[in-house]
């Protein structure tokens, strides 16, 4: 696992950036804006069995999840990731009240989101 850019730094530089997004244009918007944080590598899944395939595989250093892929909720993605040790951000329109409450510590970016967002989020998360 690569380790965080320093604070300052570009907050992806180099990482491998998982997006969970069932939404195709919303994930290229995503990657687009990781890409541009310094992202080394993307990697998407649409959908909850994705996710978790690409995950039974692969560990990526960090990930950005939609909460609703397509009416499934992502929190069998969510719970992978933190048994994985892999920090991560929730993304959703609905914002902090569309995320369950045993959840309520995790970040969430609520859509749409600038760059700028992103990035500290980003930052945050990769810090603790």
């Amino acid at each position: 696992m690569s380790e965080p850019a320093p604070r300052g730094a570009s907050p992806l530089a180099g990482l491998t950036v998982l997006i969970v997004e069932d939404e195709t244009i919303i994930s290229f918007l995503i990657e687009d804006m990781a890409l541009e944080l310094g992202a080394g590598e993307i990697c998407h899944a649409a959908g909850v069995a994705e996710a978790l395939a690409f995950l039974a595989e692969r560990r990526p250093d960090t990930a950005i999840v939609d909460v609703n892929l397509g009416g499934e909720l992502a929190y069998p993605v969510a719970e992978r990731l933190a048994a994985l040790g892999v920090p991560f951000v929730f993304a959703t329109g609905y914002g902090r009240q569309g995320v369950s409450a045993g959840w309520d510590s995790h970040p969430v970016l609520q859509k749409p989101f600038p760059v700028e967002t992103l990035a500290r989020e980003m930052r945050e998360v990769l810090a603790r």
